[in-house]
């Protein structure tokens, strides 16, 4: 959610800060600042709104300092004022903290912290964290185990501390010196030539270094410029493990398209191609997945499985379940990740669990992992950020090697874990029921998505065009059956996110048991029309709303045969094998989404109140 940079090197430190929060500007903020450490006092220009808003009254151009930090801050305690913008100083001035996450226990602490004689300008339970750390700073000897006076005072300040946190402490007495530490919270510290960084997000300083270290859960890093040690809460030693970014900046720039959202939809034929690279059997008839950690034996094994996920990843778990159980014969169930760990629902023996998240550090993906393997079960993770969270902690996986992503509307990897969710179909199924023929055929259909999607991109323009006939709407269905329904819940999502027009999806014969009271002239419905059995029963239901003066937008494939008058307006993509349906489907969705909110002159790569990556309850 919020964005993290620190630095410390020989270069002014304030423009490469900046520099870095705007390429986490997509995560989602409603203010920023920075500070830098500079003739023995901390210097801070915070303000809501725009990183740019720093930059047009000057405020960061006199900062000359070489070390320091900076910050977008999506609100939780507190208003959207300067005054609670990161980063914040203790009231004595000796410490400065930007944090990342909610710490429950503020309330608590901030009274000691009263009767001590600290005071407070803002609302946040992060002023309340930077003050708990320079009252242990003013108490702390010499550090223990060589550890600073500086690193104590943090370590003794997180004990106390209950939540989430990723944060980065500066100390005016230890000026070469920055502490960051995370619960909950990612943080990834990048090792340059003579300079150190830690960030929330690999994009913020992949420009300056590939070489980068991800702190883990419960620890503590102190850098210098040439220097990085690691320690946990209870002072033990940690060798850093140093991976290597294997995209460079060019990857998430913008490039020759408006937004980051329109760039990353025309990316996804490609990002297709990446996911399934290397991934088919050299006979051609399955799929094969090098980092699952589970035998062929094992999995024959399990009796059904489960998938925890959030927002845009729950609905292709939900497309993953349908193939799971179409193609496998295989039991499946979905379930909110943010609802698992609280519900104490029976779970059936010889379970194997999965979890999908883009990111990686989604925390209530993360949450449900952690219950699941509690409870004894296996958990496999879906994710696309390599060295993330989940990734780490998780027995096996998938990645899906699409880049980054840096709309907040997910696009090319929620087609990607489509694409991922089928090919397990496949691989499970030809485990059981699909023959060495059928396995083939449907590789041969997974290996054509790419092209096709390419195809369904090519209606870009005439869904512009529709795109501008309506936008000035304030409701919309979204509706489909079978594994195109939860790519209608997808569809009204992305209208939600970026247009704030007000949609839902449903199961096309769902309409007439209670939505079709929303149904006029004013209510538009999206139909996905796909060729085969149920092509009558969806038309049926066109019928029912064309019969109360709504109007229709058809996304059809190439076969299907509407009568006439019965859609508005009719978006055509090609046929395709019922496992690339979905994908295919979902590109004129997006498109005619990310169109409307164009023409609504909405700010598409920052959607209001949203953030990329969801790391607070």
């Amino acid at each position: 959610m919020c964005g993290i940079v620190g630095y410390i090197g020989r270069q002014k430190a304030a423009p490469l800060i900046l520099e870095g929060l705007k390429r986490l500007e997509y995560r989602g903020y409603d203010s920023a600042g920075v500070a830098v450490l500079e003739n023995g006092r901390f210097s801070v220009a915070k303000r809501i709104g725009r990183v740019a808003n720093l930059e047009k009254d000057g405020a960061t151009q006199r900062l000359a300092g070489t070390a320091g930090m900076g910050h977008t801050r999506w609100a939780t305690h507190g208003g959207v004022t300067d005054a609670n913008a990161h980063p914040h100083l203790s009231s004595d001035g000796t410490i400065a903290l930007i944090h990342n996450g909610v710490i429950e226990n503020y309330a608590q602490i901030k009274a000691f912290l009263i009767d001590k004689g600290y005071t407070f300008k803002s609302e946040t339970d992060t002023e309340v964290l930077c003050n708990l750390i320079a009252y242990h700073h003013a108490k702390e000897p010499a550090g223990h185990n060589g550890d600073s006076r500086f690193v104590e005072s943090v370590r003794k300040t997180l004990r106390h501390a209950e939540g989430t946190y990723g944060i980065v402490v500066m100390a005016l007495d230890a000026p070469g010196e920055l502490v960051t530490a995370r619960k909950g919270s990612p943080l990834i510290i990048g090792l340059g030539d003579g300079e150190s960084l830690v960030a929330s997000d690999v994009a913020a300083i992949v420009s300056r270094t590939q070489n980068v270290v991800y702190l883990k859960d419960g620890e503590i890093a102190h850098l210098t410029a040439k220097n990085l040690a690691i320690t946990t809460l209870g002072a033990g030693a940690v060798e850093p493990v140093i991976d290597k970014v294997t995209w460079s900046i060019a990857d998430a720039e913008l490039g020759t398209f408006s937004h980051f959202m329109e760039k990353e939809i025309f990316e996804q034929p490609a990002a297709l191609e990446n996911a399934m690279r290397g991934r088919f059997s050299e006979d051609g008839s399955t799929a094969n997945f090098g980092g699952l950690n589970i035998t062929a034996g094992e999995f024959r094994g399990i009796e059904r499985f489960m998938f925890c996920a959030c927002g845009t990843a729950l609905h292709a778990a939900m497309v993953t379940e349908h193939m799971i159980e179409r193609f496998a014969r295989m039991p499946v169930e979905c379930d909110y990740a943010s609802e698992f760990r609280y519900r104490n629902s029976p779970l059936f023996r010889n379970t194997l669990f999965f979890v999908m998240s883009q990111s990686g550090e989604t925390i209530d993906t993360l949450a449900a992992l952690r219950e699941a393997k509690r409870k004894g079960y296996k958990v496999l993770a879906v994710n696309n950020v390599v060295g993330s969270t989940i990734a780490r902690e998780a027995d096996g996986g998938i990645y899906q090697h699409v880049g980054p992503e840096v709309g907040v509307a997910s696009t090319k990897a929620f087609t990607s874990q489509l694409l991922i969710g089928a090919m397990l179909a496949l691989y499970i199924g030809r485990m059981r029921d699909l023959s060495f023929g059928e396995g083939v055929r449907f590789v041969e259909a997974l290996k054509s998505a790419p092209g096709l999607a390419r195809i369904a991109l090519e209606q870009a323009a005439h869904i512009r065009e529709i795109a501008k006939r309506f936008a000035h709407y304030t409701d919309m269905l979204f509706l489909g059956r079978l594994s195109l329904f939860p790519i209608a819940l997808e569809g009204a999502l992305k209208l939600k996110e970026i247009s704030y027009i007000h949609a839902e999806g449903y199961p096309a014969a769902e309409m007439k048991h209670g939505p079709i009271a929303l149904i006029s002239e004013k209510c538009p419905s999206v139909f996905l029309v796909p060729s085969g059995e149920m092509l009558n029963k969806i038309i049926s239901s066109m019928q029912e709303i064309k019969a109360r003066k709504g109007p229709i937008i058809a996304i059809v494939t190439a076969s299907v045969e509407l009568p006439a008058g019965l859609a508005d307006e009719t978006i055509v993509v090609p046929e395709a094998h019922e496992a690339v349906l979905p994908i295919i489907m979902s590109i004129p969705v997006q498109l005619l989404s990310y169109y409307i909110a164009v023409e609504r002159g909405c700010d598409v790569d920052k959607p209001r109140n949203l953030a990329k990556s969801v790391t607070v309850e």
